[in-house]
């Protein structure tokens, strides 16, 4: 038998990054960050940014350990911690620095100027060995910050749902149901982990949709909904003139785009989609409404190299695919 390896950074880096997940999207106007204390090979204590932002996974994490267990343990946080001091709590690298952890292992470095290497440096003038991993984990989890950050829109991720050839509905428009319940469960809990989720105007008026989250218990997490129009936003919902005005959607990090196949088409056609989500149900339709409209593609060429499956599985007779925007 092959000896076994104690975990990594990574490894541990890679379990912080799937505890942030329990922050999305509650954790807004603030990143989902998480952190995890390991002492002698075990997590002792975690945490992640609480609803509404504060506290910190850091503050949670730290919460009631002793100096002595911290003086051998390890801080790993999928973030760099805050350097500034805000009216709702301090400053995350400040707190380290009074705990005083054996080390500190950060997952990305914090692009907001308010930071940016300043909490690491805080925490190495303080003695604490500090070592930044810029771990994909991390990076996946805070996805939507970081692209709010570098490229000023948040994450968005494009869902279609599809017959095995490629269509949507049948000729009439009539789509409910394509997929199964499995799937259509799945794509509800998936728009309890968004900020806001968007359609076209067509769909909005054809359809009605109610674009909520229907799940026992996850009702309350239903995302703000955006309508694609140069017309008046229907009630309750914001309207949008185009696809890069998605920009100005204030403290959403993480957008889901649902259709119809004109407004898929045309969030593709601008390079704004970073995640797709494909379910396909076992079924054929033949003549009926395409899941896009055109791309404005020049050749075969210019669709390759795009996207890298980063998930796949069975949802009752449906299947589900993700697949990641290369960039």
């Amino acid at each position: 038998m092959a000896a076994s390896h104690p975990p990594s950074d990574h490894d541990w880096m890679a379990a912080a990054a799937r505890l942030a997940g329990r922050a999305r999207p509650l954790a807004r106007p603030n990143p989902g960050v998480a952190a995890l204390v390991v002492a002698e090979g075990r997590v002792i204590a975690r945490g992640w940014t609480q609803a509404g932002g504060r506290p910190h996974a850091e503050a949670m994490a730290l919460a009631g350990l002793s100096p002595e267990v911290l003086s051998r343990a390890a801080l790993y946080v999928t973030l760099e911690p805050c350097a500034h001091v805000s009216e709702r709590g301090p400053a995350c690298a400040d707190l380290i620095c009074a705990a005083r952890p054996a080390r500190v292992v950060i997952g990305q470095r914090d692009p907001d100027p308010r930071t940016a290497g300043q909490g690491m440096a805080r925490l190495a003038a303080a003695g604490i060995a500090v070592t930044l991993l810029s771990d994909p984990a991390s990076a996946e989890s805070l996805a939507g910050f970081l692209t709010r950050q570098h490229l000023g829109r948040p994450w968005v991720t494009l869902k279609l749902a599809t017959s095995l050839d490629g269509c949507i509905a049948l000729a009439d428009g009539t789509s409910r149901w394509i997929t199964g319940e499995e799937a259509r469960a799945h794509v509800h809990a998936q728009r309890a982990r968004h900020d806001a989720i968007l359609v076209g105007g067509g769909t909005w008026r054809a359809d009605h949709p109610r674009l909520d989250v229907r799940l026992p218990g996850l009702e309350a997490r239903s995302p703000q909904r955006v309508v694609l129009t140069r017309g008046p936003a229907p009630e309750g919902t914001t309207a949008l003139p185009a696809p890069e005005a998605i920009a100005g959607l204030e403290g959403v990090q993480y957008l889901y785009v649902e259709g119809g196949a004109m407004t898929a088409a045309t969030f593709l056609a601008a390079d704004l989609v970073d995640e797709l989500h494909l379910y396909t149900a076992p079924i054929l339709i033949g003549e009926g409404l395409r899941a896009l409209g055109p791309l404005g593609l020049a050749g075969l060429p210019e669709a390759h190299g795009r996207w890298q499956l980063g998930e796949r599985r069975q949802l009752g007779s449906d299947s589900f695919a993700a697949y990641l925007r290369m960039r």
